[in-house]
């Protein structure tokens, strides 16, 4: 990598930085571009090189989180030996709630972002991501089952653990999350059995 290839990523990163400590410290209505660009210590050129506008750089952001969580959570459930694919899926899914668990601020971001959309988008660009859906072929492989059937358990099992999430550890509703997730993990088990 060239000098000003370096210096364009670390901008760049700069700027990404900037916008998370901002967004999760102040809020999203509350940063301005002018905010972003002077805490990341950039030209508001430079800014807009990158990004359309908050918006833009919000998404990027919430789509590089989102996948962080899902990547991070299946490299540690492939690291694991599992008795069966309902034991693999529960890990995953306990490896996500307690990694949000403990980046509230993070989980306050991504809001209920955490889906199906990001999933989609980040499939392709991801090995980690399409490993997910590895998982879920491999669980299905003796059933008869179509492939767009599996997308679609893996599509409600994404959702359901995203808005759980978030209700319960951001807003504590309908209970906590120590609360709701062995009910999250009966509710999965009948999903997918």
């Amino acid at each position: 990598m060239s000098k000003v290839e370096k210096n364009k990523k670390q901008k760049e990163s700069s700027l990404y930085k900037a916008a998370y400590d901002l967004f999760t410290t102040k809020g999203i209505n509350d940063t301005a571009i002018s905010d972003i660009i002077k805490k990341a210590g950039v030209g508001k050129g430079t800014f807009y090189l990158y990004f359309k506008n908050k918006y833009d750089i919000l998404d990027k952001i919430i789509l590089n989180k989102s996948t962080h969580v899902l990547s991070e959570a299946i490299r540690h459930t492939k690291a694991r030996e599992f008795k069966d694919f309902e034991e693999e899926l529960l890990y995953f899914i306990d490896y996500i709630i307690e990694y949000l668990r403990k980046d509230k601020l993070m989980l306050k971001l991504i809001y209920k972002n955490l889906s199906w959309g990001v999933f989609k988008k980040a499939y392709n660009d991801y090995e980690e991501i399409h490993e997910i859906y590895l998982m879920f072929e491999r669980g299905y492989e003796k059933s008869p089952l179509h492939n767009d059937d599996i997308e679609k358990i893996l599509f409600i099992i994404l959702e359901l653990t995203g808005s759980v999430c978030y209700s319960s550890i951001i807003l504590n509703e309908p209970a906590d999350i120590d609360e709701m997730k062995p009910i999250l993990f009966k509710t999965v088990k009948k999903i997918i059995n």
